[in-house]
């Protein structure tokens, strides 16, 4: 028996292909496609945001910070205030009562319970406005069907308040704060959860150490939206409580409307000038955490 060898002769790889980037040239008329969407943009949001600074900062025919320095004074530096103290107790209490809903459909078994939740989640969190106003009044208001039944004015309950106002937020943020956090819920491995228990981890140690620290940023990033929601919302309290609660909302309709001082439409462009810091603000803190959230669940 003869074994015969073979051996390959040795390929000297003196150069390795990598792949090169092409560099193409721009097309002149790339930006075209855009265009349409440059001047919605320029139109919906430039020229608005353009009047807005002019007027915020236009004082007697001359340019200065007169408008915005009464804007953060009295009546109208409460009703700032007013609006972020509801905006952050709302979102805080959705993103608690989110999470745990969106816990409870993410874990349970039922298909049809899961799909029906977000549904109704989708729809919910865009029903406010007038509507859900007339419904919270007829509901709980002072002759509401279960203000009447359950005796709750005897007990001190009013919907034409703070807390009142606050209840009917949540019934649209919290199906937001579902709809924020169950992706990010799906994005939790189940290898995590074994090699916790493997380890001898319990269930609350898990979500202390491995759970909660992963899904801080997305639930951070739900609570910033949740908050501008509260914050920008005008239509529901309008309707509901009118003047009754100071809002910084209801401050602009005043002043434009003229129904405390005449001439005060510039003050109000420069509360909406505050409105849209706070939304900047807002939104400075919301992108950096979605992204870092995005690398973990990706």
């Amino acid at each position: 028996m003869t074994l015969t060898t073979t051996t390959s002769t040795p390929v000297a790889v003196t150069e390795v292909e990598r792949p090169t980037r092409r560099r193409g040239r721009r097309r002149p008329g790339a930006w075209l496609a855009a265009a349409p969407l440059l001047a919605f943009v320029t139109l919906a949001f430039g020229v608005p945001a353009f009047a807005m600074l002019n007027g915020a900062l236009s004082v007697d025919g001359s340019y200065g910070l007169g408008n915005l320095s009464q804007s953060l004074h009295g009546a109208y530096w409460t009703a700032l205030l007013g609006s972020v103290k509801l905006a952050a107790t709302t979102a805080a209490l959705a993103a608690v009562l989110g999470l745990l809903l969106a816990q409870a459909v993410v874990t349970s078994r039922g298909k049809a319970l899961r799909e029906a939740v977000l549904t109704a989640s989708g729809v919910l969190a865009n029903f406010g406005g007038v509507p859900l106003a007339f419904a919270f009044v007829a509901t709980l208001g002072n002759a509401g069907v279960l203000t009447t039944k359950l005796g709750l004015a005897q007990h001190g309950w009013s919907l034409y308040s703070f807390w009142g106002l606050a209840l009917t937020y949540l019934y649209f943020l919290i199906p937001l704060m579902v709809l924020t956090v169950a992706p990010a819920l799906d994005g939790l491995r189940p290898q995590w959860r074994e090699a916790a228990l493997n380890n001898g981890a319990g269930a609350w140690q898990y979500w202390r150490h491995v759970g909660i620290p992963v899904l801080l940023p997305t639930l951070l990033g739900g609570f910033v939206l949740l908050f501008g929601s509260a914050f920008a919302a005008y239509a529901t309290a309008a309707s509901m409580v009118g003047s009754s609660v100071p809002l910084v909302t209801m401050q602009i309709a005043d002043a434009l409307s003229g129904n405390v001082l005449v001439g005060q439409e510039n003050v109000a462009l420069a509360l909406s000038l505050d409105m849209v810091i706070v939304a900047l603000l807002v939104m400075a803190v919301h992108l950096p955490l979605q992204r870092r959230s995005a690398r973990w669940l990706a």
